[in-house]
């Protein structure tokens, strides 16, 4: 089959499809540029939390938990405050009481601007972008303006989003990024949740408290922490709240692997998903545990992680200066 794209309507959602490689791809721009939907036709594994029926307002009233969502700001800030170098940013409170934390940021709502959409011989491929600036409602609380620009390439190697944040203001960029990866459950066509384990390459635990902020403790694996380093965890049919790790690397085939592997014990059949030396945590959730996925949340920076007392080198965070420019780059395959 040719690689190709094409736009189109997807229960109103306006959407690019993608097909390229024995993959299938749905970017919904105006969704924060979430893909809805990542199918390997040939192995009939599905990759993303995905529903036939869903609606542009079901994925907006939870865009978190759907897809592919990219976040910035990610997950939370204590008392929604943000501390750079230059000041103290107050972000609304949306998380209630006993957390009382801002969270998720903005950026997976917002529609972007489809940019370029175009596919040859060997890949198919999707440019979208997003300005950020006095227009947008939550400039009053961040008054930093920048471009976010994501390409979402497709070919037999898979799907690869690259991602670019360009500071275009007088300010430095505060920048924590994550994505809210969403893993279907089973993502085998007809294969049984019970059968499927993840790795995760998890370095030192990272110690939260009773509102889910890191209380500046990183721990030695225990043994159930050891479960993701050795592939033996069943990440559904219990709960996984809010673990979160250090990275590090795993083993996918003889090579050393940045990322975390989802296996399908069954079949033998793996989700593979790659991320770049930007994402030096890992944070693992499932809502708990018996609604069809979980999360394997790669993040740049620790949660709250501007606000810590603790060196930038060991929390993630850094701030971009203006007119810099920050990447980072991702890659889901089926092996």
């Amino acid at each position: 089959m040719a690689n190709k794209v094409q736009l189109m309507e997807f229960n109103g959602i306006s959407c690019v499809k993608m097909n390229a490689g024995g993959y299938e791809a749905l970017v919904a721009y105006e969704i924060g540029s979430n893909v809805i939907r990542l199918r390997n036709l040939d192995k009939r594994m599905e990759f993303f939390r995905f529903s036939p029926e869903n609606t542009a307002d079901d994925i907006r009233a939870s865009a978190e938990v759907w897809g592919l969502p990219t976040l910035y700001l990610p997950n939370r800030f204590a008392d929604g405050k943000l501390r750079t170098s230059e000041g103290t940013y107050q972000l609304p409170v949306n998380e209630k009481a006993h957390y009382n934390n801002h969270i998720h940021g903005f950026l997976h709502k917002r529609p972007f601007e489809l940019v370029e959409y175009s596919a040859d011989s060997n890949c198919a491929w999707v440019k979208t972008r997003y300005v950020y600036d006095e227009s947008d409602e939550f400039f009053r609380y961040l008054p930093i303006g920048f471009v976010a620009e994501y390409t979402f390439t497709l070919s037999e190697h898979g799907l690869e989003q690259d991602i670019k944040f360009i500071n275009t203001s007088e300010k430095v960029l505060p920048m924590s990024l994550a994505s809210h990866t969403t893993i279907s459950s089973p993502f085998v066509e007809g294969a049984k949740e019970e059968d499927i384990r993840l790795t995760v390459p998890a370095g030192k635990r990272c110690e939260l408290n009773a509102r889910c902020l890191p209380t500046g403790h990183l721990s030695t694996l225990t043994m159930a922490d050891l479960e993701y380093v050795n592939g033996n965890k069943k990440p559904v049919l219990q709960v996984v709240d809010n673990e979160m790790y250090t990275g590090g690397v795993t083993e996918l085939d003889g090579q050393e692997f940045h990322g975390v592997i989802a296996e399908d014990t069954a079949s033998g059949k793996k989700l593979c998903y790659e991320v770049s030396d930007e994402y030096k945590f890992w944070i693992i959730w499932n809502d708990r545990g018996f609604n069809h996925y979980f999360c394997p949340e790669p993040m740049s920076a620790m949660i709250d992680a501007p606000n810590l007392d603790m060196p930038a080198d060991v929390t993630g965070y850094l701030e971009v200066k203006p007119g810099n420019s920050y990447t980072a780059h991702q890659r889901f395959f089926a092996d």
